[in-house]
């Protein structure tokens, strides 16, 4: 199940990953400073995305979600090219992943065929589920130190 970092005030979802508040130890110090900062990050660039291509800005609850991210990687690839260009320093890049017409990525997403009531359900349970979320964040907190904590303990 894929999760999201967000602030304070979402649900405590599966999905959904908050900072943690008041942190309480080196772990949760160092989870809630990386949670926070790659946050913004993320929020930062899809503002300039947002900014420089109204087909970010406008909503596409409709649309297929194969065609989002074809939408997202051309916008990214897009911006990237023009920072590259603004900077006088154009290099060619090598686009062989992308003149495929599907990236490795992409190949592994699991699809499903069917629209199913009685599965849905259960995949709105599981992502409402609290103690996956807490499961998922503790998780997440040890992951964070094994990366980037003191490896000595």
């Amino acid at each position: 199940m894929a999760y999201y970092l967000n602030d304070g005030i979402y649900p405590n979802w599966a999905t959904f990953i908050q900072s943690i508040r008041l942190p309480q130890g080196p772990k949760a110090e160092l989870f809630a400073e990386r949670q926070e900062s790659t946050r913004k990050d993320v929020e930062r660039a899809f503002g300039v995305l947002q900014s420089r291509f109204a087909i970010v800005k406008n909503p596409v609850l409709l649309w297929d979600k194969e065609k989002i991210g074809r939408i997202m990687r051309t916008c990214v690839i897009l911006h990237n090219m023009i920072v590259e260009n603004e900077r006088g320093e154009y290099t060619l890049t090598d686009t062989s992943e992308f003149e495929s017409g599907e990236s490795s990525r992409s190949s592994k997403v699991k699809r499903r065929t069917s629209f199913n009531i009685g599965n849905m359900l259960g995949i709105r349970n599981e992502v409402r589920d609290s103690e996956k979320h807490d499961r998922l964040k503790a998780d997440l907190v040890e992951n964070v130190w094994k990366m980037f904590g003191n490896v000595d303990e």
